[in-house]
């Protein structure tokens, strides 16, 4: 599977290089009060891909941070829960059953 795995990798780094070899010509990007920008056409979306990314993930930080603070805010009511039950951490025994006579 690994083998399989490098080839694919391999593969989609060739693809993705002859798409940069490709996409040399300069490009201009015009902002706003006139800024302008020129560059490599592939360097331009390199940009832009990567700064969606790291939107992206920023924009998903604080959902993540509230999922691990419920998860720690479950873990200690499920250990208060167990200590009020006098189980603490032990694993719950099976019933005795009487061998039939």
């Amino acid at each position: 599977m690994k083998f399989v795995s490098t080839i694919a990798g391999f593969i989609v780094f060739v693809l993705f290089f002859g798409f940069a070899l490709k996409n040399t010509q300069e490009v201009d990007l015009h902002f706003f009060l006139n800024y302008e920008l020129r560059g490599p056409l592939v360097l331009m979306l390199l940009a832009f891909f990567v700064a969606g990314a790291a939107l992206g993930i920023l924009a998903l930080t604080p959902t993540v941070f509230r999922q691990r603070r419920q998860t720690s805010q479950h873990k200690n009511t499920i250990q208060a829960l167990q200590s009020a039950a006098g189980t603490g951490s032990a694993q719950p025994t099976p019933d005795a059953v009487n061998p039939a006579r």
